[in-house]
């Protein structure tokens, strides 16, 4: 099929490779235009326009999606099928453009977690399964017919970063049987179930510092859910300290939510609602992030101490 694809984080950059190595051909490569980035303000472009030029694409930079002189570009390749991954909300007209349409790839076993954050809401709520979905775009956000669904086992240890990757590898193969069924003419699209629908808002900043008082399994997931990025973050000795990496553990103590309940020269845990907190890594203001063992050298914390 010949398609443009759309996209612009670095999720997005396997499932492009595995494009332009297969039998679809892509007439173009639309991402966020380039900005001046630096002391040096030097145009940075998106992960995916990046690799775009790298492969010597038709890289195709997008301001605004309403734009005359951009969309007749695109009137212009006549392309059966828009590819999206993490992109942006197309208007009408150029929903319009393609001939079968436009496919996007979904974070998560649609209905379920329609919205900006699927990884982190499904990690925000202790879930041990998600998956992706591939589906036919519609005005509605997240809301068009089912092409092709595919589930991911969470791991204990995964995180935000991690299970993005997990994606980003088996996104590229179901974006390909996709695009290969539909070629065939043998695949059908499925409506959602809007009953079954929930919703996963983009992370705001106010969701990032962690609430001592909430349970230790609550406050491991939300660690989880926010790293590497943007991090889930307290307040030590008056400075902010992102935390990137927990564990939990099982030792009791005496101390309030809030306090260092374990303390020696290669660990720390935090009291929380019902437990405790080990901190494995963390990234404190105007440091690089490191293991905690490591950045108990270079700070002052005493057993006891208020946190948060």
């Amino acid at each position: 099929m010949n398609i443009v694809f759309m996209g612009n984080p670095a999720i997005a950059t396997p499932i492009l490779i595995a494009l332009h190595e297969s039998n679809h051909q892509i007439l173009g490569v639309v991402s966020n235009a380039p900005k001046p980035m630096g002391r040096g303000r030097s145009l940075k472009h998106t992960a995916v326009g990046k690799l775009a030029t790298e492969l010597t694409l038709n890289f195709i930079p997008a301001n605004s999606l309403n734009d005359k002189s951009f969309q007749a570009k695109l009137q212009a390749l006549n392309p059966d099928l828009f590819v999206l991954v993490a992109f942006r909300i197309l208007p009408k007209a150029l929903l319009d453009i393609p001939t079968h349409g436009s496919v996007n790839i979904h974070t998560s076993l649609l209905p379920a977690y329609r919205g900006a954050a699927p990884i982190q809401h499904a990690l925000l709520n202790g879930e041990k399964e998600t998956g992706i979905t591939t589906f036919m775009i519609e005005p509605k956000v997240d809301t068009g017919s089912i092409l092709l669904q595919e589930k991911i086992e969470i791991d204990e240890e995964d995180d935000c970063g991690s299970l993005t990757d997990k994606m980003a590898i088996r996104g590229a193969g179901l974006i390909l049987n996709t695009l290969d069924l539909l070629e065939k003419g043998e695949i059908e699209p499925k409506s959602q179930n809007d009953s079954l629908a929930s919703i996963a808002p983009k992370i705001s900043k106010e969701m990032c510092r962690l609430d001592w008082s909430y349970s230790v399994e609550k406050i491991h997931n939300k660690v989880r859910a926010l790293s590497p990025f943007p991090g889930a973050f307290t307040l030590m000795n008056g400075k902010r300290i992102k935390i990137l990496r927990t564990k939990i553990i099982n030792e009791t103590h005496s101390f309030p939510p809030g306090h260092v309940s374990l303390l020696d020269k290669s660990r720390m845990a935090i009291s929380c609602g019902d437990g405790q907190l080990e901190l494995m890594e963390v990234h404190l203001e105007g440091k690089r992030k490191m293991a905690m063992a490591d950045c108990l050298r270079g700070i002052h914390v005493a057993l006891g101490n208020p946190i948060g």
